[in-house]
């Protein structure tokens, strides 16, 4: 199978239903949870990806049973103490920073030393703003001099209640402490900057001790020692984050029509709808539902024949973090500057996505202003590539890969985009989706 793909027209307009994979922010959490519960945990339209199924490989190296069929998984877990694993065991959470980072919470109390690694990309990122807060609880870390991976985690018998404040606005990071918290006797408070709540809802769900007190600029949670957890059966919404690259993609092409049916709409994730209907994206919300404590509803978008720029507000920056590279390509068609601020997380992620943005904007002919945290955009609204684009050394980061795709779809250019395996890690349907629509009507 060829490792790259290449793309020498745009796309013809079409009118589509469709439905993307299941939410993978979701999907982790589901499998770290339901590790931890008395019996059988069943769970339908799971993200079957590389991360994900790094997240079962983690589970099932603990001492947890786990079924994974086409339509179906099931996790025997054995209770909120039951992991069951021998010595010097290592968790390779592979590219996975929601997978490295949470599963370290659950590891605090650990009786044996255990070695989490990742790959190239994930071994880049830092480790010390997870193993900072969770040493308050007791556990001891063993990390490279650059505060990366490979780290090993010397867990507590005696752990400790703690009081942390989550500056960043890192999901990760609060849902780590949370999980750390639901081991330690007392109450732990985190003081969170607002971030994807995915974790505080499902805790919600199943009736944890946990309580969320909502404040203007960040949240107050705290978290109460648990000693058991019932099974959870879930059937997982499609992805948000997956979802964007199809409305942009819409949004772009002329005559266009798509509906994606039953979307996670959590409040702390659509920041992308938010910000693309400011600029002027025909987006609406139909078959509004509640499951499971998450907002549900079918997206339907159409082809926006004149687009705005947006000085964009900061307050929407981490419930849209995953999605800015697929918005600067709207802002890159918009009538005059966007500007996007306060973006250094970006640079945290599989690359540096900040500095990636800028360099495919750069290939496609469109000017750009860019720092450390921020980046203007100089809008074309007759953006049209006729020129050759290679896409490649992006440490194999999906967005980088699926953005360029959009980009080459949505633009013309003969564009040769490396590392197609990338999507592995998040979306393995995501060309299939493309060929459908590819088909027009």
């Amino acid at each position: 199978m060829p490792k790259k793909i290449i793309i020498n027209e745009k796309i013809e307009k079409f009118k589509k239903v469709i439905s993307v994979s299941g939410d993978k922010s979701i999907s982790i959490r589901w499998v770290l949870f339901a590790s931890l519960v008395n019996g059988v945990s069943k769970a339908k339209n799971l993200l079957i990806s590389d991360d994900v199924l790094a997240a079962i490989e983690s589970v099932k190296k603990l001492g947890i049973k786990v079924k994974l069929k086409k339509k179906e998984c099931r996790i025997y877990g054995r209770g909120f103490n039951g992991y069951n694993y021998k010595k010097n065991i290592t968790i390779n959470a592979r590219n996975s920073g929601t997978l490295g980072r949470l599963i370290l919470g659950l590891l605090v109390n650990t009786k044996n030393p255990i070695k989490l690694i990742g790959d190239k990309s994930l071994s880049k990122r830092d480790f010390k703003r997870i193993s900072d807060p969770l040493s308050k609880f007791g556990a001891k870390f063993k990390l490279t001099k650059n505060k990366n991976l490979p780290l090993t985690i010397y867990g507590s018998k005696n752990l400790n209640s703690i009081y942390y404040v989550e500056k960043r606005g890192s999901a990760q990071c609060k849902t780590a402490v949370m999980f750390a918290g639901m081991r330690t006797e007392g109450s732990s408070i985190i003081k969170a900057k607002k971030s994807r709540n995915h974790t505080e809802l499902l805790c919600k769900h199943l009736g944890l001790p946990i309580k969320v007190r909502k404040l203007k600029d960040f949240d107050k949670i705290e978290i109460k020692k648990i000693n058991k957890i019932n099974p959870i059966n879930y059937n997982i919404p499609s992805d948000i984050s997956s979802s964007a690259f199809f409305i942009v993609l819409t949004a772009l092409s002329k005559n266009s029509e798509l509906t994606i049916k039953n979307v996670n709409i959590n409040d702390s994730r659509v920041g992308v709808i938010t910000i693309l209907k400011k600029m002027g994206v025909k987006i609406t919300l139909r078959n509004k539902k509640i499951y499971r404590g998450e907002k549900i509803a079918d997206i339907k978008v159409k082809s926006s024949s004149k687009i705005k720029s947006i000085d964009c507000p900061t307050k929407l920056n981490s419930n849209a973090i995953d999605e800015f590279l697929i918005i600067f390509l709207v802002a890159a068609k918009a009538q005059g500057i966007s500007y996007f601020k306060n973006l250094a997380e970006l640079n945290q992620k599989e690359s540096p996505r900040l500095k990636w943005g800028a360099k495919i904007l750069k290939k496609m002919g469109v000017k750009t202003f860019v720092t450390e945290n921020s980046i203007k955009i100089i809008g074309n609204p007759n953006l049209e590539i006729k020129r050759n684009i290679e896409i490649k050394d992006y440490l194999k980061d999906h967005r980088v890969f699926m953005t360029s795709v959009i980009a080459a779809l949505s633009f013309g250019g003969k564009w040769k985009i490396h590392d197609k395996d990338s999507i592995r890690t998040s979306f393995p349907s995501f060309l299939q989706i493309i060929n459908t629509l590819k088909n027009g009507e």
